[in-house]
Protein backbone atom coordinates (compact mmCIF):
# COMPACT_ATOMS: atom_id res chain seq x y z
CA UNK A 1 0.00 0.00 0.00
CA UNK A 2 1.35 3.00 -1.01
CA UNK A 3 2.89 6.04 1.87
CA UNK A 4 0.06 8.75 2.36
CA UNK A 5 1.20 12.38 1.31
CA UNK A 6 1.64 15.34 3.84
CA UNK A 7 -1.35 18.28 3.39
CA UNK A 8 1.60 20.89 3.70
CA UNK A 9 2.64 19.62 0.59
CA UNK A 10 0.04 18.17 -1.52
CA UNK A 11 -4.01 19.86 -1.31
CA UNK A 12 -6.32 16.60 -0.37
CA UNK A 13 -9.15 16.24 -2.70
CA UNK A 14 -12.47 18.19 -1.50
CA UNK A 15 -15.69 15.64 -0.29
CA UNK A 16 -18.63 16.01 0.97
CA UNK A 17 -18.18 12.94 3.30
CA UNK A 18 -14.76 12.82 5.10
CA UNK A 19 -13.45 10.25 3.88
CA UNK A 20 -10.93 10.20 7.27
CA UNK A 21 -12.35 10.46 10.70
CA UNK A 22 -10.19 10.75 14.22
CA UNK A 23 -11.79 10.25 17.35
CA UNK A 24 -10.87 10.96 20.86
CA UNK A 25 -13.54 9.21 22.55
CA UNK A 26 -13.86 10.53 25.98
CA UNK A 27 -16.54 10.82 28.64
CA UNK A 28 -16.72 7.09 29.20
CA UNK A 29 -16.00 7.45 33.33
CA UNK A 30 -18.32 10.32 33.68
CA UNK A 31 -21.16 8.82 31.90
CA UNK A 32 -20.90 6.37 34.76
CA UNK A 33 -20.52 9.05 37.20
CA UNK A 34 -23.57 10.87 36.68
CA UNK A 35 -25.50 7.28 36.80
CA UNK A 36 -23.36 6.61 39.99
CA UNK A 37 -22.20 3.31 38.25
CA UNK A 38 -18.72 2.31 38.86
CA UNK A 39 -16.02 3.59 35.86
CA UNK A 40 -16.18 -0.01 34.06
CA UNK A 41 -19.48 0.55 33.09
CA UNK A 42 -18.94 3.59 31.18
CA UNK A 43 -16.32 1.64 29.41
CA UNK A 44 -18.67 -0.96 28.82
CA UNK A 45 -21.64 0.81 27.29
CA UNK A 46 -18.31 3.08 24.87
CA UNK A 47 -17.90 -0.20 23.17
CA UNK A 48 -21.59 -0.13 22.06
CA UNK A 49 -20.71 3.72 20.92
CA UNK A 50 -17.90 1.92 19.11
CA UNK A 51 -19.86 -0.11 17.44
CA UNK A 52 -22.33 2.33 15.75
CA UNK A 53 -19.36 4.43 14.74
CA UNK A 54 -18.24 1.77 12.39
CA UNK A 55 -21.75 0.80 11.50
CA UNK A 56 -22.31 4.70 10.66
CA UNK A 57 -19.08 5.43 9.41
CA UNK A 58 -19.37 2.75 6.87
CA UNK A 59 -22.95 3.58 5.78
CA UNK A 60 -22.01 7.11 4.83
CA UNK A 61 -19.12 6.20 2.74
CA UNK A 62 -16.02 6.89 5.31
CA UNK A 63 -13.10 4.98 4.27
CA UNK A 64 -10.96 5.19 7.48
CA UNK A 65 -12.31 5.45 10.98
CA UNK A 66 -9.19 5.78 13.62
CA UNK A 67 -9.99 5.53 16.89
CA UNK A 68 -7.67 6.42 20.34
CA UNK A 69 -8.44 3.79 22.53
CA UNK A 70 -5.88 4.23 25.28
CA UNK A 71 -2.68 6.92 25.37
CA UNK A 72 0.56 6.50 26.55
CA UNK A 73 -0.67 8.83 29.40
CA UNK A 74 -3.53 6.36 30.29
CA UNK A 75 -1.12 4.15 31.97
CA UNK A 76 -1.11 6.93 34.78
CA UNK A 77 -4.85 5.98 35.70
CA UNK A 78 -6.13 3.49 38.55
CA UNK A 79 -4.40 0.05 38.48
CA UNK A 80 -7.75 -1.39 38.48
CA UNK A 81 -9.22 0.17 35.52
CA UNK A 82 -5.91 -0.37 33.67
CA UNK A 83 -6.59 -4.07 34.23
CA UNK A 84 -10.31 -3.88 33.06
CA UNK A 85 -8.96 -2.29 29.90
CA UNK A 86 -7.13 -4.72 28.98
CA UNK A 87 -9.91 -7.23 29.81
CA UNK A 88 -12.06 -5.47 27.39
CA UNK A 89 -9.16 -5.14 24.85
CA UNK A 90 -9.07 -8.85 24.67
CA UNK A 91 -12.67 -9.57 24.38
CA UNK A 92 -13.30 -7.14 21.83
CA UNK A 93 -10.46 -8.54 20.24
CA UNK A 94 -11.81 -11.88 20.90
CA UNK A 95 -15.54 -11.26 19.85
CA UNK A 96 -15.76 -8.23 17.37
CA UNK A 97 -13.33 -9.23 14.56
CA UNK A 98 -15.15 -11.93 12.76
CA UNK A 99 -18.07 -9.47 12.31
CA UNK A 100 -15.75 -6.56 10.96
CA UNK A 101 -14.26 -9.34 8.54
CA UNK A 102 -17.78 -10.11 7.61
CA UNK A 103 -18.54 -6.80 7.00
CA UNK A 104 -15.19 -6.29 5.01
CA UNK A 105 -13.74 -3.92 7.83
CA UNK A 106 -9.97 -3.99 7.97
CA UNK A 107 -8.56 -3.71 11.48
CA UNK A 108 -5.22 -2.82 12.61
CA UNK A 109 -4.13 -0.73 15.81
CA UNK A 110 -0.86 1.67 15.88
CA UNK A 111 0.94 2.23 19.16
CA UNK A 112 4.03 1.06 20.90
CA UNK A 113 2.75 -2.95 21.49
CA UNK A 114 5.78 -3.25 24.10
CA UNK A 115 3.59 -2.78 27.50
CA UNK A 116 1.15 -5.53 25.99
CA UNK A 117 1.19 -8.52 27.23
CA UNK A 118 1.88 -11.79 24.68
CA UNK A 119 -1.99 -12.79 24.51
CA UNK A 120 -2.71 -9.03 23.54
CA UNK A 121 -0.10 -8.63 20.63
CA UNK A 122 -1.05 -12.34 19.57
CA UNK A 123 -4.70 -10.98 19.07
CA UNK A 124 -3.88 -8.05 17.39
CA UNK A 125 -1.46 -9.51 15.18
CA UNK A 126 -4.17 -12.25 14.65
CA UNK A 127 -6.84 -9.65 13.64
CA UNK A 128 -4.91 -7.82 11.44
CA UNK A 129 -3.67 -10.62 9.21
CA UNK A 130 -7.35 -11.63 9.06
CA UNK A 131 -8.61 -8.63 7.88
CA UNK A 132 -5.37 -7.07 6.05
CA UNK A 133 -7.22 -7.54 2.87
CA UNK A 134 -10.83 -5.84 3.35
CA UNK A 135 -11.87 -2.96 1.36
CA UNK A 136 -14.75 -0.60 2.80
CA UNK A 137 -13.65 0.51 5.93
CA UNK A 138 -10.18 1.13 7.71
CA UNK A 139 -10.58 0.89 11.21
CA UNK A 140 -7.79 1.57 13.40
CA UNK A 141 -7.19 1.61 17.14
CA UNK A 142 -4.76 3.95 18.86
CA UNK A 143 -3.83 1.81 21.26
CA UNK A 144 -0.71 2.77 24.18
CA UNK A 145 -0.19 5.63 21.10
CA UNK A 146 1.11 9.02 21.55
CA UNK A 147 1.81 11.73 18.75
CA UNK A 148 5.23 12.63 20.12
CA UNK A 149 6.30 9.40 20.18
CA UNK A 150 4.73 9.14 16.70
CA UNK A 151 6.95 11.60 15.81
CA UNK A 152 10.29 10.46 17.42
CA UNK A 153 10.41 6.82 16.71
CA UNK A 154 9.40 8.10 13.02
CA UNK A 155 12.52 10.03 12.70
CA UNK A 156 14.50 7.52 14.76
CA UNK A 157 13.55 4.97 11.80
CA UNK A 158 13.98 7.25 9.04
CA UNK A 159 17.59 8.10 10.03
CA UNK A 160 18.64 4.31 11.06
CA UNK A 161 17.51 3.33 7.49
CA UNK A 162 18.81 6.20 5.77
CA UNK A 163 21.77 7.55 7.76
CA UNK A 164 22.93 10.02 5.55
CA UNK A 165 21.60 12.41 3.35
CA UNK A 166 23.77 15.27 2.22
CA UNK A 167 21.27 17.55 1.44
CA UNK A 168 18.80 16.92 4.49
CA UNK A 169 15.85 15.29 5.00
CA UNK A 170 11.98 15.76 3.75
CA UNK A 171 8.50 15.73 4.60
CA UNK A 172 8.53 12.98 1.92
CA UNK A 173 11.55 10.79 3.87
CA UNK A 174 9.59 10.67 6.95
CA UNK A 175 6.20 9.90 5.56
CA UNK A 176 6.56 6.36 5.07
CA UNK A 177 7.99 5.70 9.15
CA UNK A 178 4.76 7.08 10.71
CA UNK A 179 1.92 4.79 12.40
CA UNK A 180 -0.62 5.79 9.78
CA UNK A 181 1.69 5.91 6.69
CA UNK A 182 -1.04 3.97 4.97
CA UNK A 183 -3.93 6.01 5.43
CA UNK A 184 -4.46 9.75 4.19
CA UNK A 185 -4.63 12.42 7.05
CA UNK A 186 -7.82 12.88 9.33
CA UNK A 187 -10.61 15.19 7.24
CA UNK A 188 -12.18 15.34 10.37
CA UNK A 189 -11.26 15.41 14.36
CA UNK A 190 -13.97 14.65 16.99
CA UNK A 191 -13.66 14.67 20.47
CA UNK A 192 -16.72 14.18 22.70
CA UNK A 193 -16.65 14.91 26.51
CA UNK A 194 -16.46 18.83 26.15
CA UNK A 195 -12.92 18.92 26.39
CA UNK A 196 -11.09 20.99 23.50
CA UNK A 197 -7.60 19.57 23.06
CA UNK A 198 -6.25 16.92 21.02
CA UNK A 199 -4.09 15.62 23.69
CA UNK A 200 -0.86 14.25 22.32
CA UNK A 201 -3.69 12.09 19.11
CA UNK A 202 -1.85 11.98 15.33
CA UNK A 203 0.23 15.27 16.30
CA UNK A 204 1.45 15.45 12.58
CA UNK A 205 -1.33 14.08 10.59
CA UNK A 206 -4.06 16.63 12.54
CA UNK A 207 -2.26 19.52 10.99
CA UNK A 208 -5.48 20.54 8.62
CA UNK A 209 -7.94 18.61 10.21
CA UNK A 210 -11.28 19.76 11.02
CA UNK A 211 -11.57 19.91 14.74
CA UNK A 212 -15.29 19.46 16.18
CA UNK A 213 -15.75 19.02 19.64
CA UNK A 214 -19.22 18.48 21.44
CA UNK A 215 -20.18 17.75 25.32
CA UNK A 216 -21.76 14.42 24.29
CA UNK A 217 -20.16 12.00 26.35
CA UNK A 218 -18.93 9.00 24.48
CA UNK A 219 -21.73 6.54 25.35
CA UNK A 220 -23.90 9.14 24.49
CA UNK A 221 -22.52 9.59 21.02
CA UNK A 222 -24.85 7.11 18.40
CA UNK A 223 -25.01 7.81 14.41
CA UNK A 224 -27.26 11.27 15.06
CA UNK A 225 -24.33 12.98 16.91
CA UNK A 226 -21.76 11.92 14.15
CA UNK A 227 -24.15 12.88 11.52
CA UNK A 228 -24.15 16.73 13.11
CA UNK A 229 -20.02 16.47 13.34
CA UNK A 230 -20.10 15.18 9.69
CA UNK A 231 -22.76 18.27 8.84
CA UNK A 232 -20.49 20.33 10.50
CA UNK A 233 -18.03 19.40 8.26
CA UNK A 234 -19.86 20.31 5.20
CA UNK A 235 -19.62 23.80 6.01
CA UNK A 236 -16.75 24.09 6.61
CA UNK A 237 -14.17 26.46 3.88
CA UNK A 238 -11.26 24.00 3.51
CA UNK A 239 -8.51 26.61 2.12
CA UNK A 240 -5.05 24.46 2.66
CA UNK A 241 -3.50 28.27 2.64
CA UNK A 242 -5.36 29.59 -0.54
CA UNK A 243 -7.80 32.17 -0.56
CA UNK A 244 -11.61 31.80 -0.64
CA UNK A 245 -11.16 33.75 -4.09
CA UNK A 246 -9.18 30.71 -5.09
CA UNK A 247 -11.01 27.96 -4.26
CA UNK A 248 -14.20 29.51 -6.18
CA UNK A 249 -12.44 29.94 -9.47
CA UNK A 250 -11.80 25.99 -8.78
CA UNK A 251 -15.50 24.99 -8.22
CA UNK A 252 -16.76 27.17 -11.01
CA UNK A 253 -13.91 26.09 -14.07
CA UNK A 254 -15.59 22.86 -14.45
CA UNK A 255 -18.96 24.31 -14.39
CA UNK A 256 -17.74 26.94 -17.27
CA UNK A 257 -15.96 23.94 -19.38
CA UNK A 258 -19.26 22.35 -19.81
CA UNK A 259 -21.40 25.04 -20.34
CA UNK A 260 -18.89 25.95 -23.55
CA UNK A 261 -18.91 22.66 -24.88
Amino acid sequence: MASASSSTQVVPEARQIPRHVAIIMDGNGRWAKQRFLPRIAGHKRGVEAVRSAVRTCAERGVEYLTLFAFSSENWRRPIEEVKFLMQLFVHALENEVAKLHQNDIRFQVIGDLSRFDAQVVRLIQEAEERTRNNKKLTLTVAANYGGRWDILQAVNRMIRECPSKAEGYSESDLMPYFAMRDAPEPDLFIRTGGEKRISNFLLWQLAYTELYFTDLLWPDFDAAALDAAIGSYRERERRFGRTSEQLQEITTEPQQRVSGT
